[in-house]
């Protein structure tokens, strides 16, 4: 489907006497969460206020994910009313959300412009990554829509429509904290309680609606913030980076000398599978990837991850087992097998979970680290996109 390209609606001036919230909704300020932390440190000079304001800013930014300015009390109000004039702050508004029965929770975010996003915080699988299990993943949109067309995808469905801004990647992240320590006052939790001063979300996975490498850009300002102390405090190696298989991107986040995790969505290890189902594999086939995956490991010496759907009849033959054990032997990665979750108007179909097994199993006697990943989700429609695909169909995207 090609692109599906919208402006941003439109937004209406501020009161004539606006109190601070008010004073900068106009859509042209830049949101003070895609500005880094160099640049508000220059304008602060600028301001001629003194260094230690930055900590305080940044504290009430991020650990404290406040959503107005009159909530950063320690900051004097003059300065409060400067940083409203040169920027916005502003936060996505939840529209709804899925509780699954295994805790995985799926949230329906509205941006200012309308457009819908979807996040999913994932308990902890004690296989997932080869990681522990006291961990609280979330997984986190890059784009709304998709323009790469994975035809199993709902993501894509509709087209796309635009990259999100580093503070609405950022943003996903702070929301849910918040609606974490919120809930836990109105609700029986739906995860275990954490320390009040403690973050909730310790990993992160980008492989959201959206190919994250697609809007590289926007999304290393946002990963730098959500990495460092100051910001999210989330350790470099428990953020990992899905693409499907941009090649010049992989090199250049090989490059990059923060140490963030890569996961390619493989779902085919043969070219003739992944041409059915991904068309960016026409213009990045396998040998293009291989070289770009081999060049990750080689400059970072870590293991990445082979995402594979399996889908019943396309990619789930025991035919498949081989090639794709020889290109995990090749990088030195392991798998993880995710039983495909069904979209409304496709006809792609879920594998049967004792095929699902035979697959892990066949896959696992070559020497490969697999993990297969069961109900994670499913019974809420935790693939990416699907949420807001039927939201948007259905007209139900009120909050």
């Amino acid at each position: 489907m090609p692109c599906q390209k919208t402006r941003p609606s439109q937004f209406c001036p501020p009161n004539p006497v606006p109190d601070i919230s008010q004073i900068s909704n106009l859509p042209e300020l830049p949101d003070i969460r895609s500005v880094s932390r160099e640049e508000l440190a220059t304008r602060l000079s600028d301001w001629k206020t003194p260094t230690y304001r930055l900590e305080q800013l940044m504290a009430w930014l991020y650990p404290s994910r406040v959503t107005t300015w009159d909530e950063m009390t320690n900051l004097p109000r003059t300065l409060r009313e400067e940083l409203a004039r040169n920027y916005r702050l502003v936060s996505p508004s939840l529209v709804q959300k899925q509780g699954s029965a295994d805790s995985t929770q799926k949230f329906l975010w509205r941006l200012e412009d309308g457009n819908l996003i979807e996040s999913v915080l994932i308990p902890a699988n004690p296989d997932l990554y080869g990681e522990r299990a006291d961990r609280h993943t979330l997984c986190v949109s890059t784009q709304v829509g998709c323009a790469y067309g994975c035809r199993f995808c709902a993501s894509g469905l509709d087209g796309w429509r635009r990259n999100l801004l580093p503070h609405e990647i950022v943003g996903q992240v702070l929301a849910v904290e918040r609606w974490h320590a919120g809930q836990r006052l109105t609700e029986t939790p739906a995860v275990e309680s954490v320390p009040q001063t403690a973050r909730l979300i310790n990993n992160l996975v980008i492989m959201g609606m959206g190919e994250p490498l697609a809007n590289y850009e926007h999304l290393m300002v946002a990963l730098r913030a959500l990495n460092a102390p100051w910001g999210g405090g989330i350790g470099a190696r428990k953020i990992t980076i899905s693409t499907s298989g941009v090649a010049p991107k992989i090199r250049e986040l090989a490059d990059d000398p923060l140490q963030f995790r890569l996961a390619i969505s493989l779902h085919g290890a043969r070219d003739e599978v992944r041409n059915q189902i991904m068309p960016i594999n026409r213009k990045f086939p396998l040998s293009v990837l291989t070289e770009a995956c081999q060049y990750y490991v080689e400059k970072k010496g870590k293991m990445i991850t082979l995402e594979y759907i399996l889908i019943a009849d396309v990619n789930d033959a025991v035919g498949e087992v081989v090639p794709l054990a020889e290109l995990a032997q090749l990088l030195h990665a392991k798998v993880n097998l995710i039983p495909y979750n069904r979209v409304e108007g496709l006809s792609w179909n879920r594998p049967e979970e004792e095929h699902c097994r035979a697959f892990s199993d066949a896959l696992q006697s070559q020497g490969v680290p697999t993990t297969l990943r069961l109900e994670k989700g499913h019974d809420i429609e935790a693939a990416c996109g699907q949420l807001r695909l039927k939201s948007e169909r259905n007209g139900t995207t009120s909050a």
